[in-house]
């Protein structure tokens, strides 16, 4: 008896040579629509699905392959009798190889003129329900979701029979595909409603690469990305240089382009560790890297950079001068890229660092869940923040005030950063108490706290960071305000003469 093979495929890559072999191998082929009509035009015999189920294409298309006489043939167990005597009672043959790939949802809902209509007219249905029922019944159906696997069946055919390890793993393949089929339109039509937080959140990401290790060696990691976004983020770059990236490399390199986001102007960021160790503006990118650098010299070593520019020879020297993980820009100059190339394994990658991006969640897995939050978009100006001291701040130290607030956003609680001409001069990040993160900052920023300001990602709870500012030169101060003892830190300020201006935000970073 000749084993069947079921044939319905959207992506026709590859198929007529596929579907050629499994004839010669002994195979009976039957198939829908347009992939019956490639097959038949390219010589290869194959019977309409309408045939064997005596019931023609309907709802334009919608149903044809929906019919017991299909399923029955997918899930009928080979070794039950009695599922055996039900075929030979309804004169249905056992289908033993699937391939099937479905509409294309997520390139109809990705293309900026999808109309709704185009976009649920590309949910495909009877795609889906064939590759679970032939997945259902892996010990005796071979599944093929993905044409780079027909060469792999042929040659387990040629050797045989395809193993059922094998099945096992096509199978798995299969539901990981329809999995991140339905995950993808459940997001779309969450959207539709407008539903931030459903009852059951689904999310499906591609793999980017397999990494070489996690965050230590003896952890395993890959690199994932968002199936449906625009090309924002590490993702979309390209690697024009270098060893591969490292899973700590793509953190750094998040959080980098994260705090990019913040400025406008010719800006350079140095991460160690996902904290800024440097932020630099200017009016070009190589005196934006100087500030950076200059920011803080031991830490930046074996860090990574990141800018807002394209790289050029001027700051491919000051780059090439220290030891880096990964130098990333919208672009390098063929001067920058040649002296830079010299290293060995510094990576180097070309992304469009002000490319629109998606406002995404953020996610945090926890032991048996995960928490979900919207990201931190709020941002401060100028007009948005009150000024709570006898002395207003000046025009500079405005200017000063709201880089720092920029910054220090991006640096992990309890955060306070010191700025002063355009650069970051002093991070203390990621302390159990707010004045041990201001003295970090200042023992750091050491003469040049004298006359910086200084920004807290929350509210002083007591005034000694307060009185620690002061004694370092401090001269204005931006925070959130809204502790109960507000006055006291306002009080130190105005003995001082110190400028403190709120924003009413806070800007936790755990």
């Amino acid at each position: 008896m000749k084993k069947r093979a079921l044939i319905s495929v959207y992506d026709k890559q590859g198929i007529t040579s596929f579907a050629e072999k499994l004839v010669e191998a002994g195979y009976e082929i039957i198939s829908t629509g347009g992939t019956l009509h490639t097959l038949q035009e390219a010589g290869i015999p194959a019977l309409a699905v309408e045939d064997i189920t005596t019931f023609p294409e309907i709802l334009g298309g919608r149903v044809k392959t929906l019919h017991p006489m299909i399923h029955g043939g997918l899930l009928a167990k080979r070794d039950n009798s009695e599922h055996l005597q039900q075929l030979q009672v309804n004169d249905i043959t056992p289908i033993d190889l699937v391939v099937v790939n479905l509409y294309p949802f997520k390139e109809t809902v990705t293309k900026e003129a999808a109309s709704h209509e185009e976009i649920i007219e590309n949910i495909d249905i009877g795609g889906p329900s064939m590759l679970r029922a032939a997945a259902k019944n892996y010990q005796a159906v071979t599944v093929i979701v993905d044409p780079a696997d027909y060469e792999c069946v042929l040659q387990e055919i040629q050797h045989g029979a395809v193993t059922m390890e094998k099945r096992k793993q096509f199978a798995a393949k299969v539901f990981q595909h329809t999995a991140a089929y339905d995950a993808l339109i459940a997001a779309y039509f969450t959207k539709e409603i407008g539903e931030a937080f459903p009852d059951h959140y689904t999310i499906t990401y591609e793999k980017v690469q397999t990494l070489r290790y996690g965050e230590n060696p003896h952890q395993a990691a890959a690199f994932y990305k968002q199936p449906i976004t625009k090309q924002a983020g590490l993702a979309a770059g390209e690697q024009l240089h270098g060893k591969e990236l490292s899973y700590n490399n793509i953190q750094d390199a998040n959080a980098a382009l994260d705090i990019l986001a913040e400025y406008n102007e010719p800006t350079a960021v140095a991460v160690k560790h996902m904290n800024p160790c440097g932020i630099g503006t200017a009016s070009s990118i190589s005196k934006a890297f100087a500030h950076a650098y200059e920011a803080d010299p031991v830490s930046i070593f074996g860090g990574i950079v990141a800018c807002n520019q394209a790289v050029d020879k001027e700051t491919a020297v000051l780059l090439s001068k220290i030891f880096l993980e990964m130098v990333i820009a919208p672009g390098f100059t063929a001067e920058a890229l040649q002296l830079l190339t010299e290293k060995k394994n510094i990576r180097l990658i070309k992304l469009d660092v002000q490319a629109d991006k998606v406002i995404e969640n953020k996610y945090t897995s926890v032991s048996g869940g995960m928490l979900i939050q919207t990201k931190d978009q709020e941002k401060v100006t100028a007009s948005d923040v009150t000024v709570v001291t006898e002395r207003e701040p000046s025009e500079e130290e405005y200017q000063q005030l709201l880089f720092a607030w920029k910054a220090v956003k991006h640096v992990k609680s309890n955060a306070i950063v010191l700025a002063k001409g355009n650069r970051t001069v002093g991070i203390g990040a990621g302390q159990m108490n707010r004045v041990g993160a201001a003295n970090i900052a200042i023992e750091q920023a050491a003469e040049h706290a004298q006359g910086a300001v200084m920004a807290s990602d929350a509210f002083f709870p007591m005034p000694d960071t307060v009185e620690a500012a002061a004694k370092a030169g401090i001269t204005a101060i931006i925070q959130p305000g809204g502790s109960k003892r507000d006055q006291d830190s306002i009080d130190v300020c105005n003995q001082y003469g110190i400028a403190m201006v709120y924003t009413g935000v806070r800007h936790f970073k755990h």
